[in-house]
């Protein structure tokens, strides 16, 4: 058995270079390892997010970003470990965006995925790659999608499943519900069908959420990655109460504000009025004006 994760550069064609829209190379699956040593702290329950297929274990639970920029520092552009490659974009620019990760619990595995965040620093921050064009209205064109999948389920499934505890991405993201790019489906119906600018798109396998801001940092790509991981395990694992949900994020929250407690608790009651909204189609005062009229 080996004893650590290797990812490496491939020297791949078109990995380094800037393609044109959806033009991008295949992704590679990063999501197992044949080595003990990257699972060996977890516990009994976590263990319970990974299968071992006799060789590998596999993390059942992935994860995959899209990093748009207005531009891209440019001796930057490279093959990196955790990005597939970059595109053109429409609606800012460029995108950067990652192979399929793992989406795992704290530990030597996912130390490993937030070292390639890290080494990709020069695209991912904002200080070298920026993303703060806005539109007329004033809105920041940039956004950062987030793909979801859990092996044995649909999107179809893995939305229902979400749906149940999404309101904490509607709290954080909640200035994005307008946008043209993500404004449908505003209360994640699985049946809908529509176009792909959906707050949640329901794919055969995965789910696409378009709500999420720009990603400004690495440090906040690891908060968004931490936060999916939670909402992950909850809506397939636990399965509990919307309340107990918040309390087990209510740290994680706390840390995505900078300590500034006021500011999380904030979010974390918006989040159960946007939950209402989910669930019941309700809009209260301090949520409506975020809601597109008429839905």
């Amino acid at each position: 058995m080996q004893t650590g994760i290797d990812y490496k550069i491939t020297g791949e064609p078109n990995r380094n270079v800037v393609c044109g829209y959806h033009q991008s190379p295949y992704p590679h699956f990063l999501n197992k390892t044949g080595f003990k040593t990257d699972i060996k702290a977890l516990n009994r329950t976590a263990l319970k997010t990974l299968t071992f297929d006799g060789r590998e274990w596999v993390s059942r639970f992935t994860i995959g970003f899209e990093v748009e920029k207005n531009s891209l520092q440019r001796n930057a552009v490279k093959e990196y470990e955790l990005l597939k490659g970059f595109e053109r974009d429409v609606s800012c620019g460029y995108e950067a965006i990652t192979h399929v990760l793992p989406l795992i619990p704290a530990g030597t595995w996912r130390n490993k995925v937030f070292d390639m965040m890290y080494k990709a620093e020069r695209i991912i921050d904002d200080r070298y790659s920026p993303s703060n064009e806005t539109d007329y209205d004033g809105n920041y064109k940039c956004g950062g999608h987030i793909t979801l999948g859990v092996s044995g389920m649909s999107g179809a499934d893995l939305m229902d499943a979400t749906r149940k505890y999404s309101g904490i991405m509607y709290a954080l993201f909640r200035k994005r519900l307008k946008n043209k790019y993500c404004r449908e489906n505003n209360r994640m119906e699985w049946s809908h069908y529509g176009s792909r600018y959906q707050v949640c798109l329901k794919k055969e396998h995965t789910i696409e959420f378009r709500l999420p801001s720009k990603i400004e940092s690495v440090k906040q790509m690891m908060r968004r990655y931490e936060l999916c991981y939670e909402l992950l395990d909850y809506s397939v694992n636990v399965k509990g109460s919307f309340t107990n949900f918040l309390k087990r994020i209510t740290p994680l929250v706390v840390s995505m504000y900078n300590g500034d407690i006021d500011k999380a608790k904030e979010v974390l009651s918006l989040a159960k009025e946007f939950q209402e909204y989910i669930n019941t189609g309700a809009k209260t005062e301090n949520v409506r004006d975020f809601i597109p009229y008429g839905l």
